[in-house]
């Protein structure tokens, strides 16, 4: 037995199912939603936040990936009846999670990034929080940290966006900004089993949003 998932991870989680989502569009189509963007970063950037309300703000900006969320959790086909995007999706979930399970373990890489990610905030601060600039040193700060890493998350896509260089950046951005919500996840007590055992108890929690 364990505990039932709580509100505050499901926002954690809905936010990692968010950036792989935003992940999936960038691969396919080369763009995504400004907001949406700005909305993630913003959720990476910030290191320390006082609370899930300061990290998130409103409820609305987290409605994408409670979407997704649900919409994943509310399928009972089996993952080979999932459309192609949807288990694209899910793979980046799964991955992020993992990734932040042994990044968890890493104090010098952990280091590391918080370093990283204290400059590309300064530099937001002079800038935005979507500059080109920031984008490409989170970007960068993911090759020299979590590309290193034994497991290494394959986005799939059209090779056009792929190849084109500021897409890519945007994408490790994402992958970076999902991992950071999915370590905040770990934080709260989220579990993988949560999302394999406890469907049902998380679609409960995100029905009362």
């Amino acid at each position: 037995m364990f505990s039932k998932p709580t509100r505050s991870q499901v926002l954690a989680l809905a936010a990692i199912f968010q950036s792989c989502s935003l992940v999936s569009r960038l691969a396919h189509t080369g763009a995504a939603e400004a907001h949406k963007m700005q909305f993630a970063m913003s959720t990476l950037l910030n290191q320390n936040p006082d609370s899930l309300q300061e990290l998130y703000g409103s409820i609305d900006n987290l409605h994408a990936g409670m979407a997704t969320m649900q919409a994943f959790l509310s399928n009972t086909n089996t993952a080979a009846d999932l459309k192609e995007q949807e288990r694209e999706v899910i793979n980046y979930v799964m991955s992020s999670i993992h990734l932040a399970g042994k990044l968890s373990g890493d104090s010098r890489m952990l280091a590391q990034i918080k370093d990283g990610v204290e400059n590309a905030n300064n530099q937001a601060q002079h800038f935005s929080i979507t500059h080109e600039n920031v984008y490409s040193n989170i970007a960068a700060l993911y090759q020299d940290t979590i590309s290193k890493m034994r497991l290494r998350i394959q986005v799939l896509g059209s090779g056009v966006y792929l190849q084109q260089s500021a897409v890519a950046t945007r994408i490790r951005c994402m992958l970076f900004a999902a991992i950071r919500n999915a370590f905040l996840w770990r934080q709260l007590g989220g579990k993988r089993r949560h999302l394999l055992l406890q469907r049902k108890a998380l679609l409960e929690v995100l029905s009362n949003d």
